[in-house]
């Protein structure tokens, strides 16, 4: 079975790791390719989508938004499954509380009709160079902390859970 790994990234945190869920799947005896969405020209010469994105304001990024409404015939033939790369676990406080409220808003945020087998919401990397001097400001009056918040262990599970299911 032939995996596509598809995502859209800003910084390289979602490429990191749609390359680690890849290698997983790879280990489990699937051939997974990870891809950036917007080089995807050939669809279709694959069996089943684990497709992410960096998220940017509760959405997922232009490129990979536009893959899923150029495909959506073909990924509802297919298994599917979906992540996006946000910073939940950079948020602290009261703020922790608002983070299972970000995958709904993403979520509603992808094109009608689109059908998937699970979504996962994923901590990414956020360093201040990556925001604008006004995000800074608002990133630290939150009480959020800069760094890598993504879970290897969690996502290599996650990773094994689909390539379990596929090969069923």
């Amino acid at each position: 079975m032939r995996v596509l790994v598809g995502y859209a990234t800003a910084h390289g945190s979602t490429r990191e790791i749609a390359e680690r869920i890849a290698r997983v799947l790879d280990r489990a005896g699937l051939r997974a390719d990870a891809r950036p969405l917007e080089a995807v020209d050939d669809a279709d010469a694959y069996d089943a989508f684990v497709l992410g994105s960096a998220v940017h304001g509760q959405r997922w990024l232009a490129p990979a938004r536009d893959f899923l409404s150029g495909h959506l015939e073909l990924l509802a033939a297919c298994p599917v499954w979906l992540f996006s790369v946000g910073m939940p676990g950079a948020l602290r406080g009261p703020w922790k509380r608002l983070a299972p409220l970000e995958g709904p808003a993403i979520l509603r945020g992808l094109p009608g009709g689109l059908s998937y087998r699970a979504h996962r919401l994923l901590s990414g990397v956020i360093l201040p160079s990556q925001l604008p001097l006004g995000g800074r400001i608002r990133f630290r009056l939150m009480g959020c902390r800069y760094g890598d918040h993504r879970d290897w262990a969690a996502i290599d599970e996650w990773a094994a859970g689909i390539a379990g299911e596929l090969r069923a």
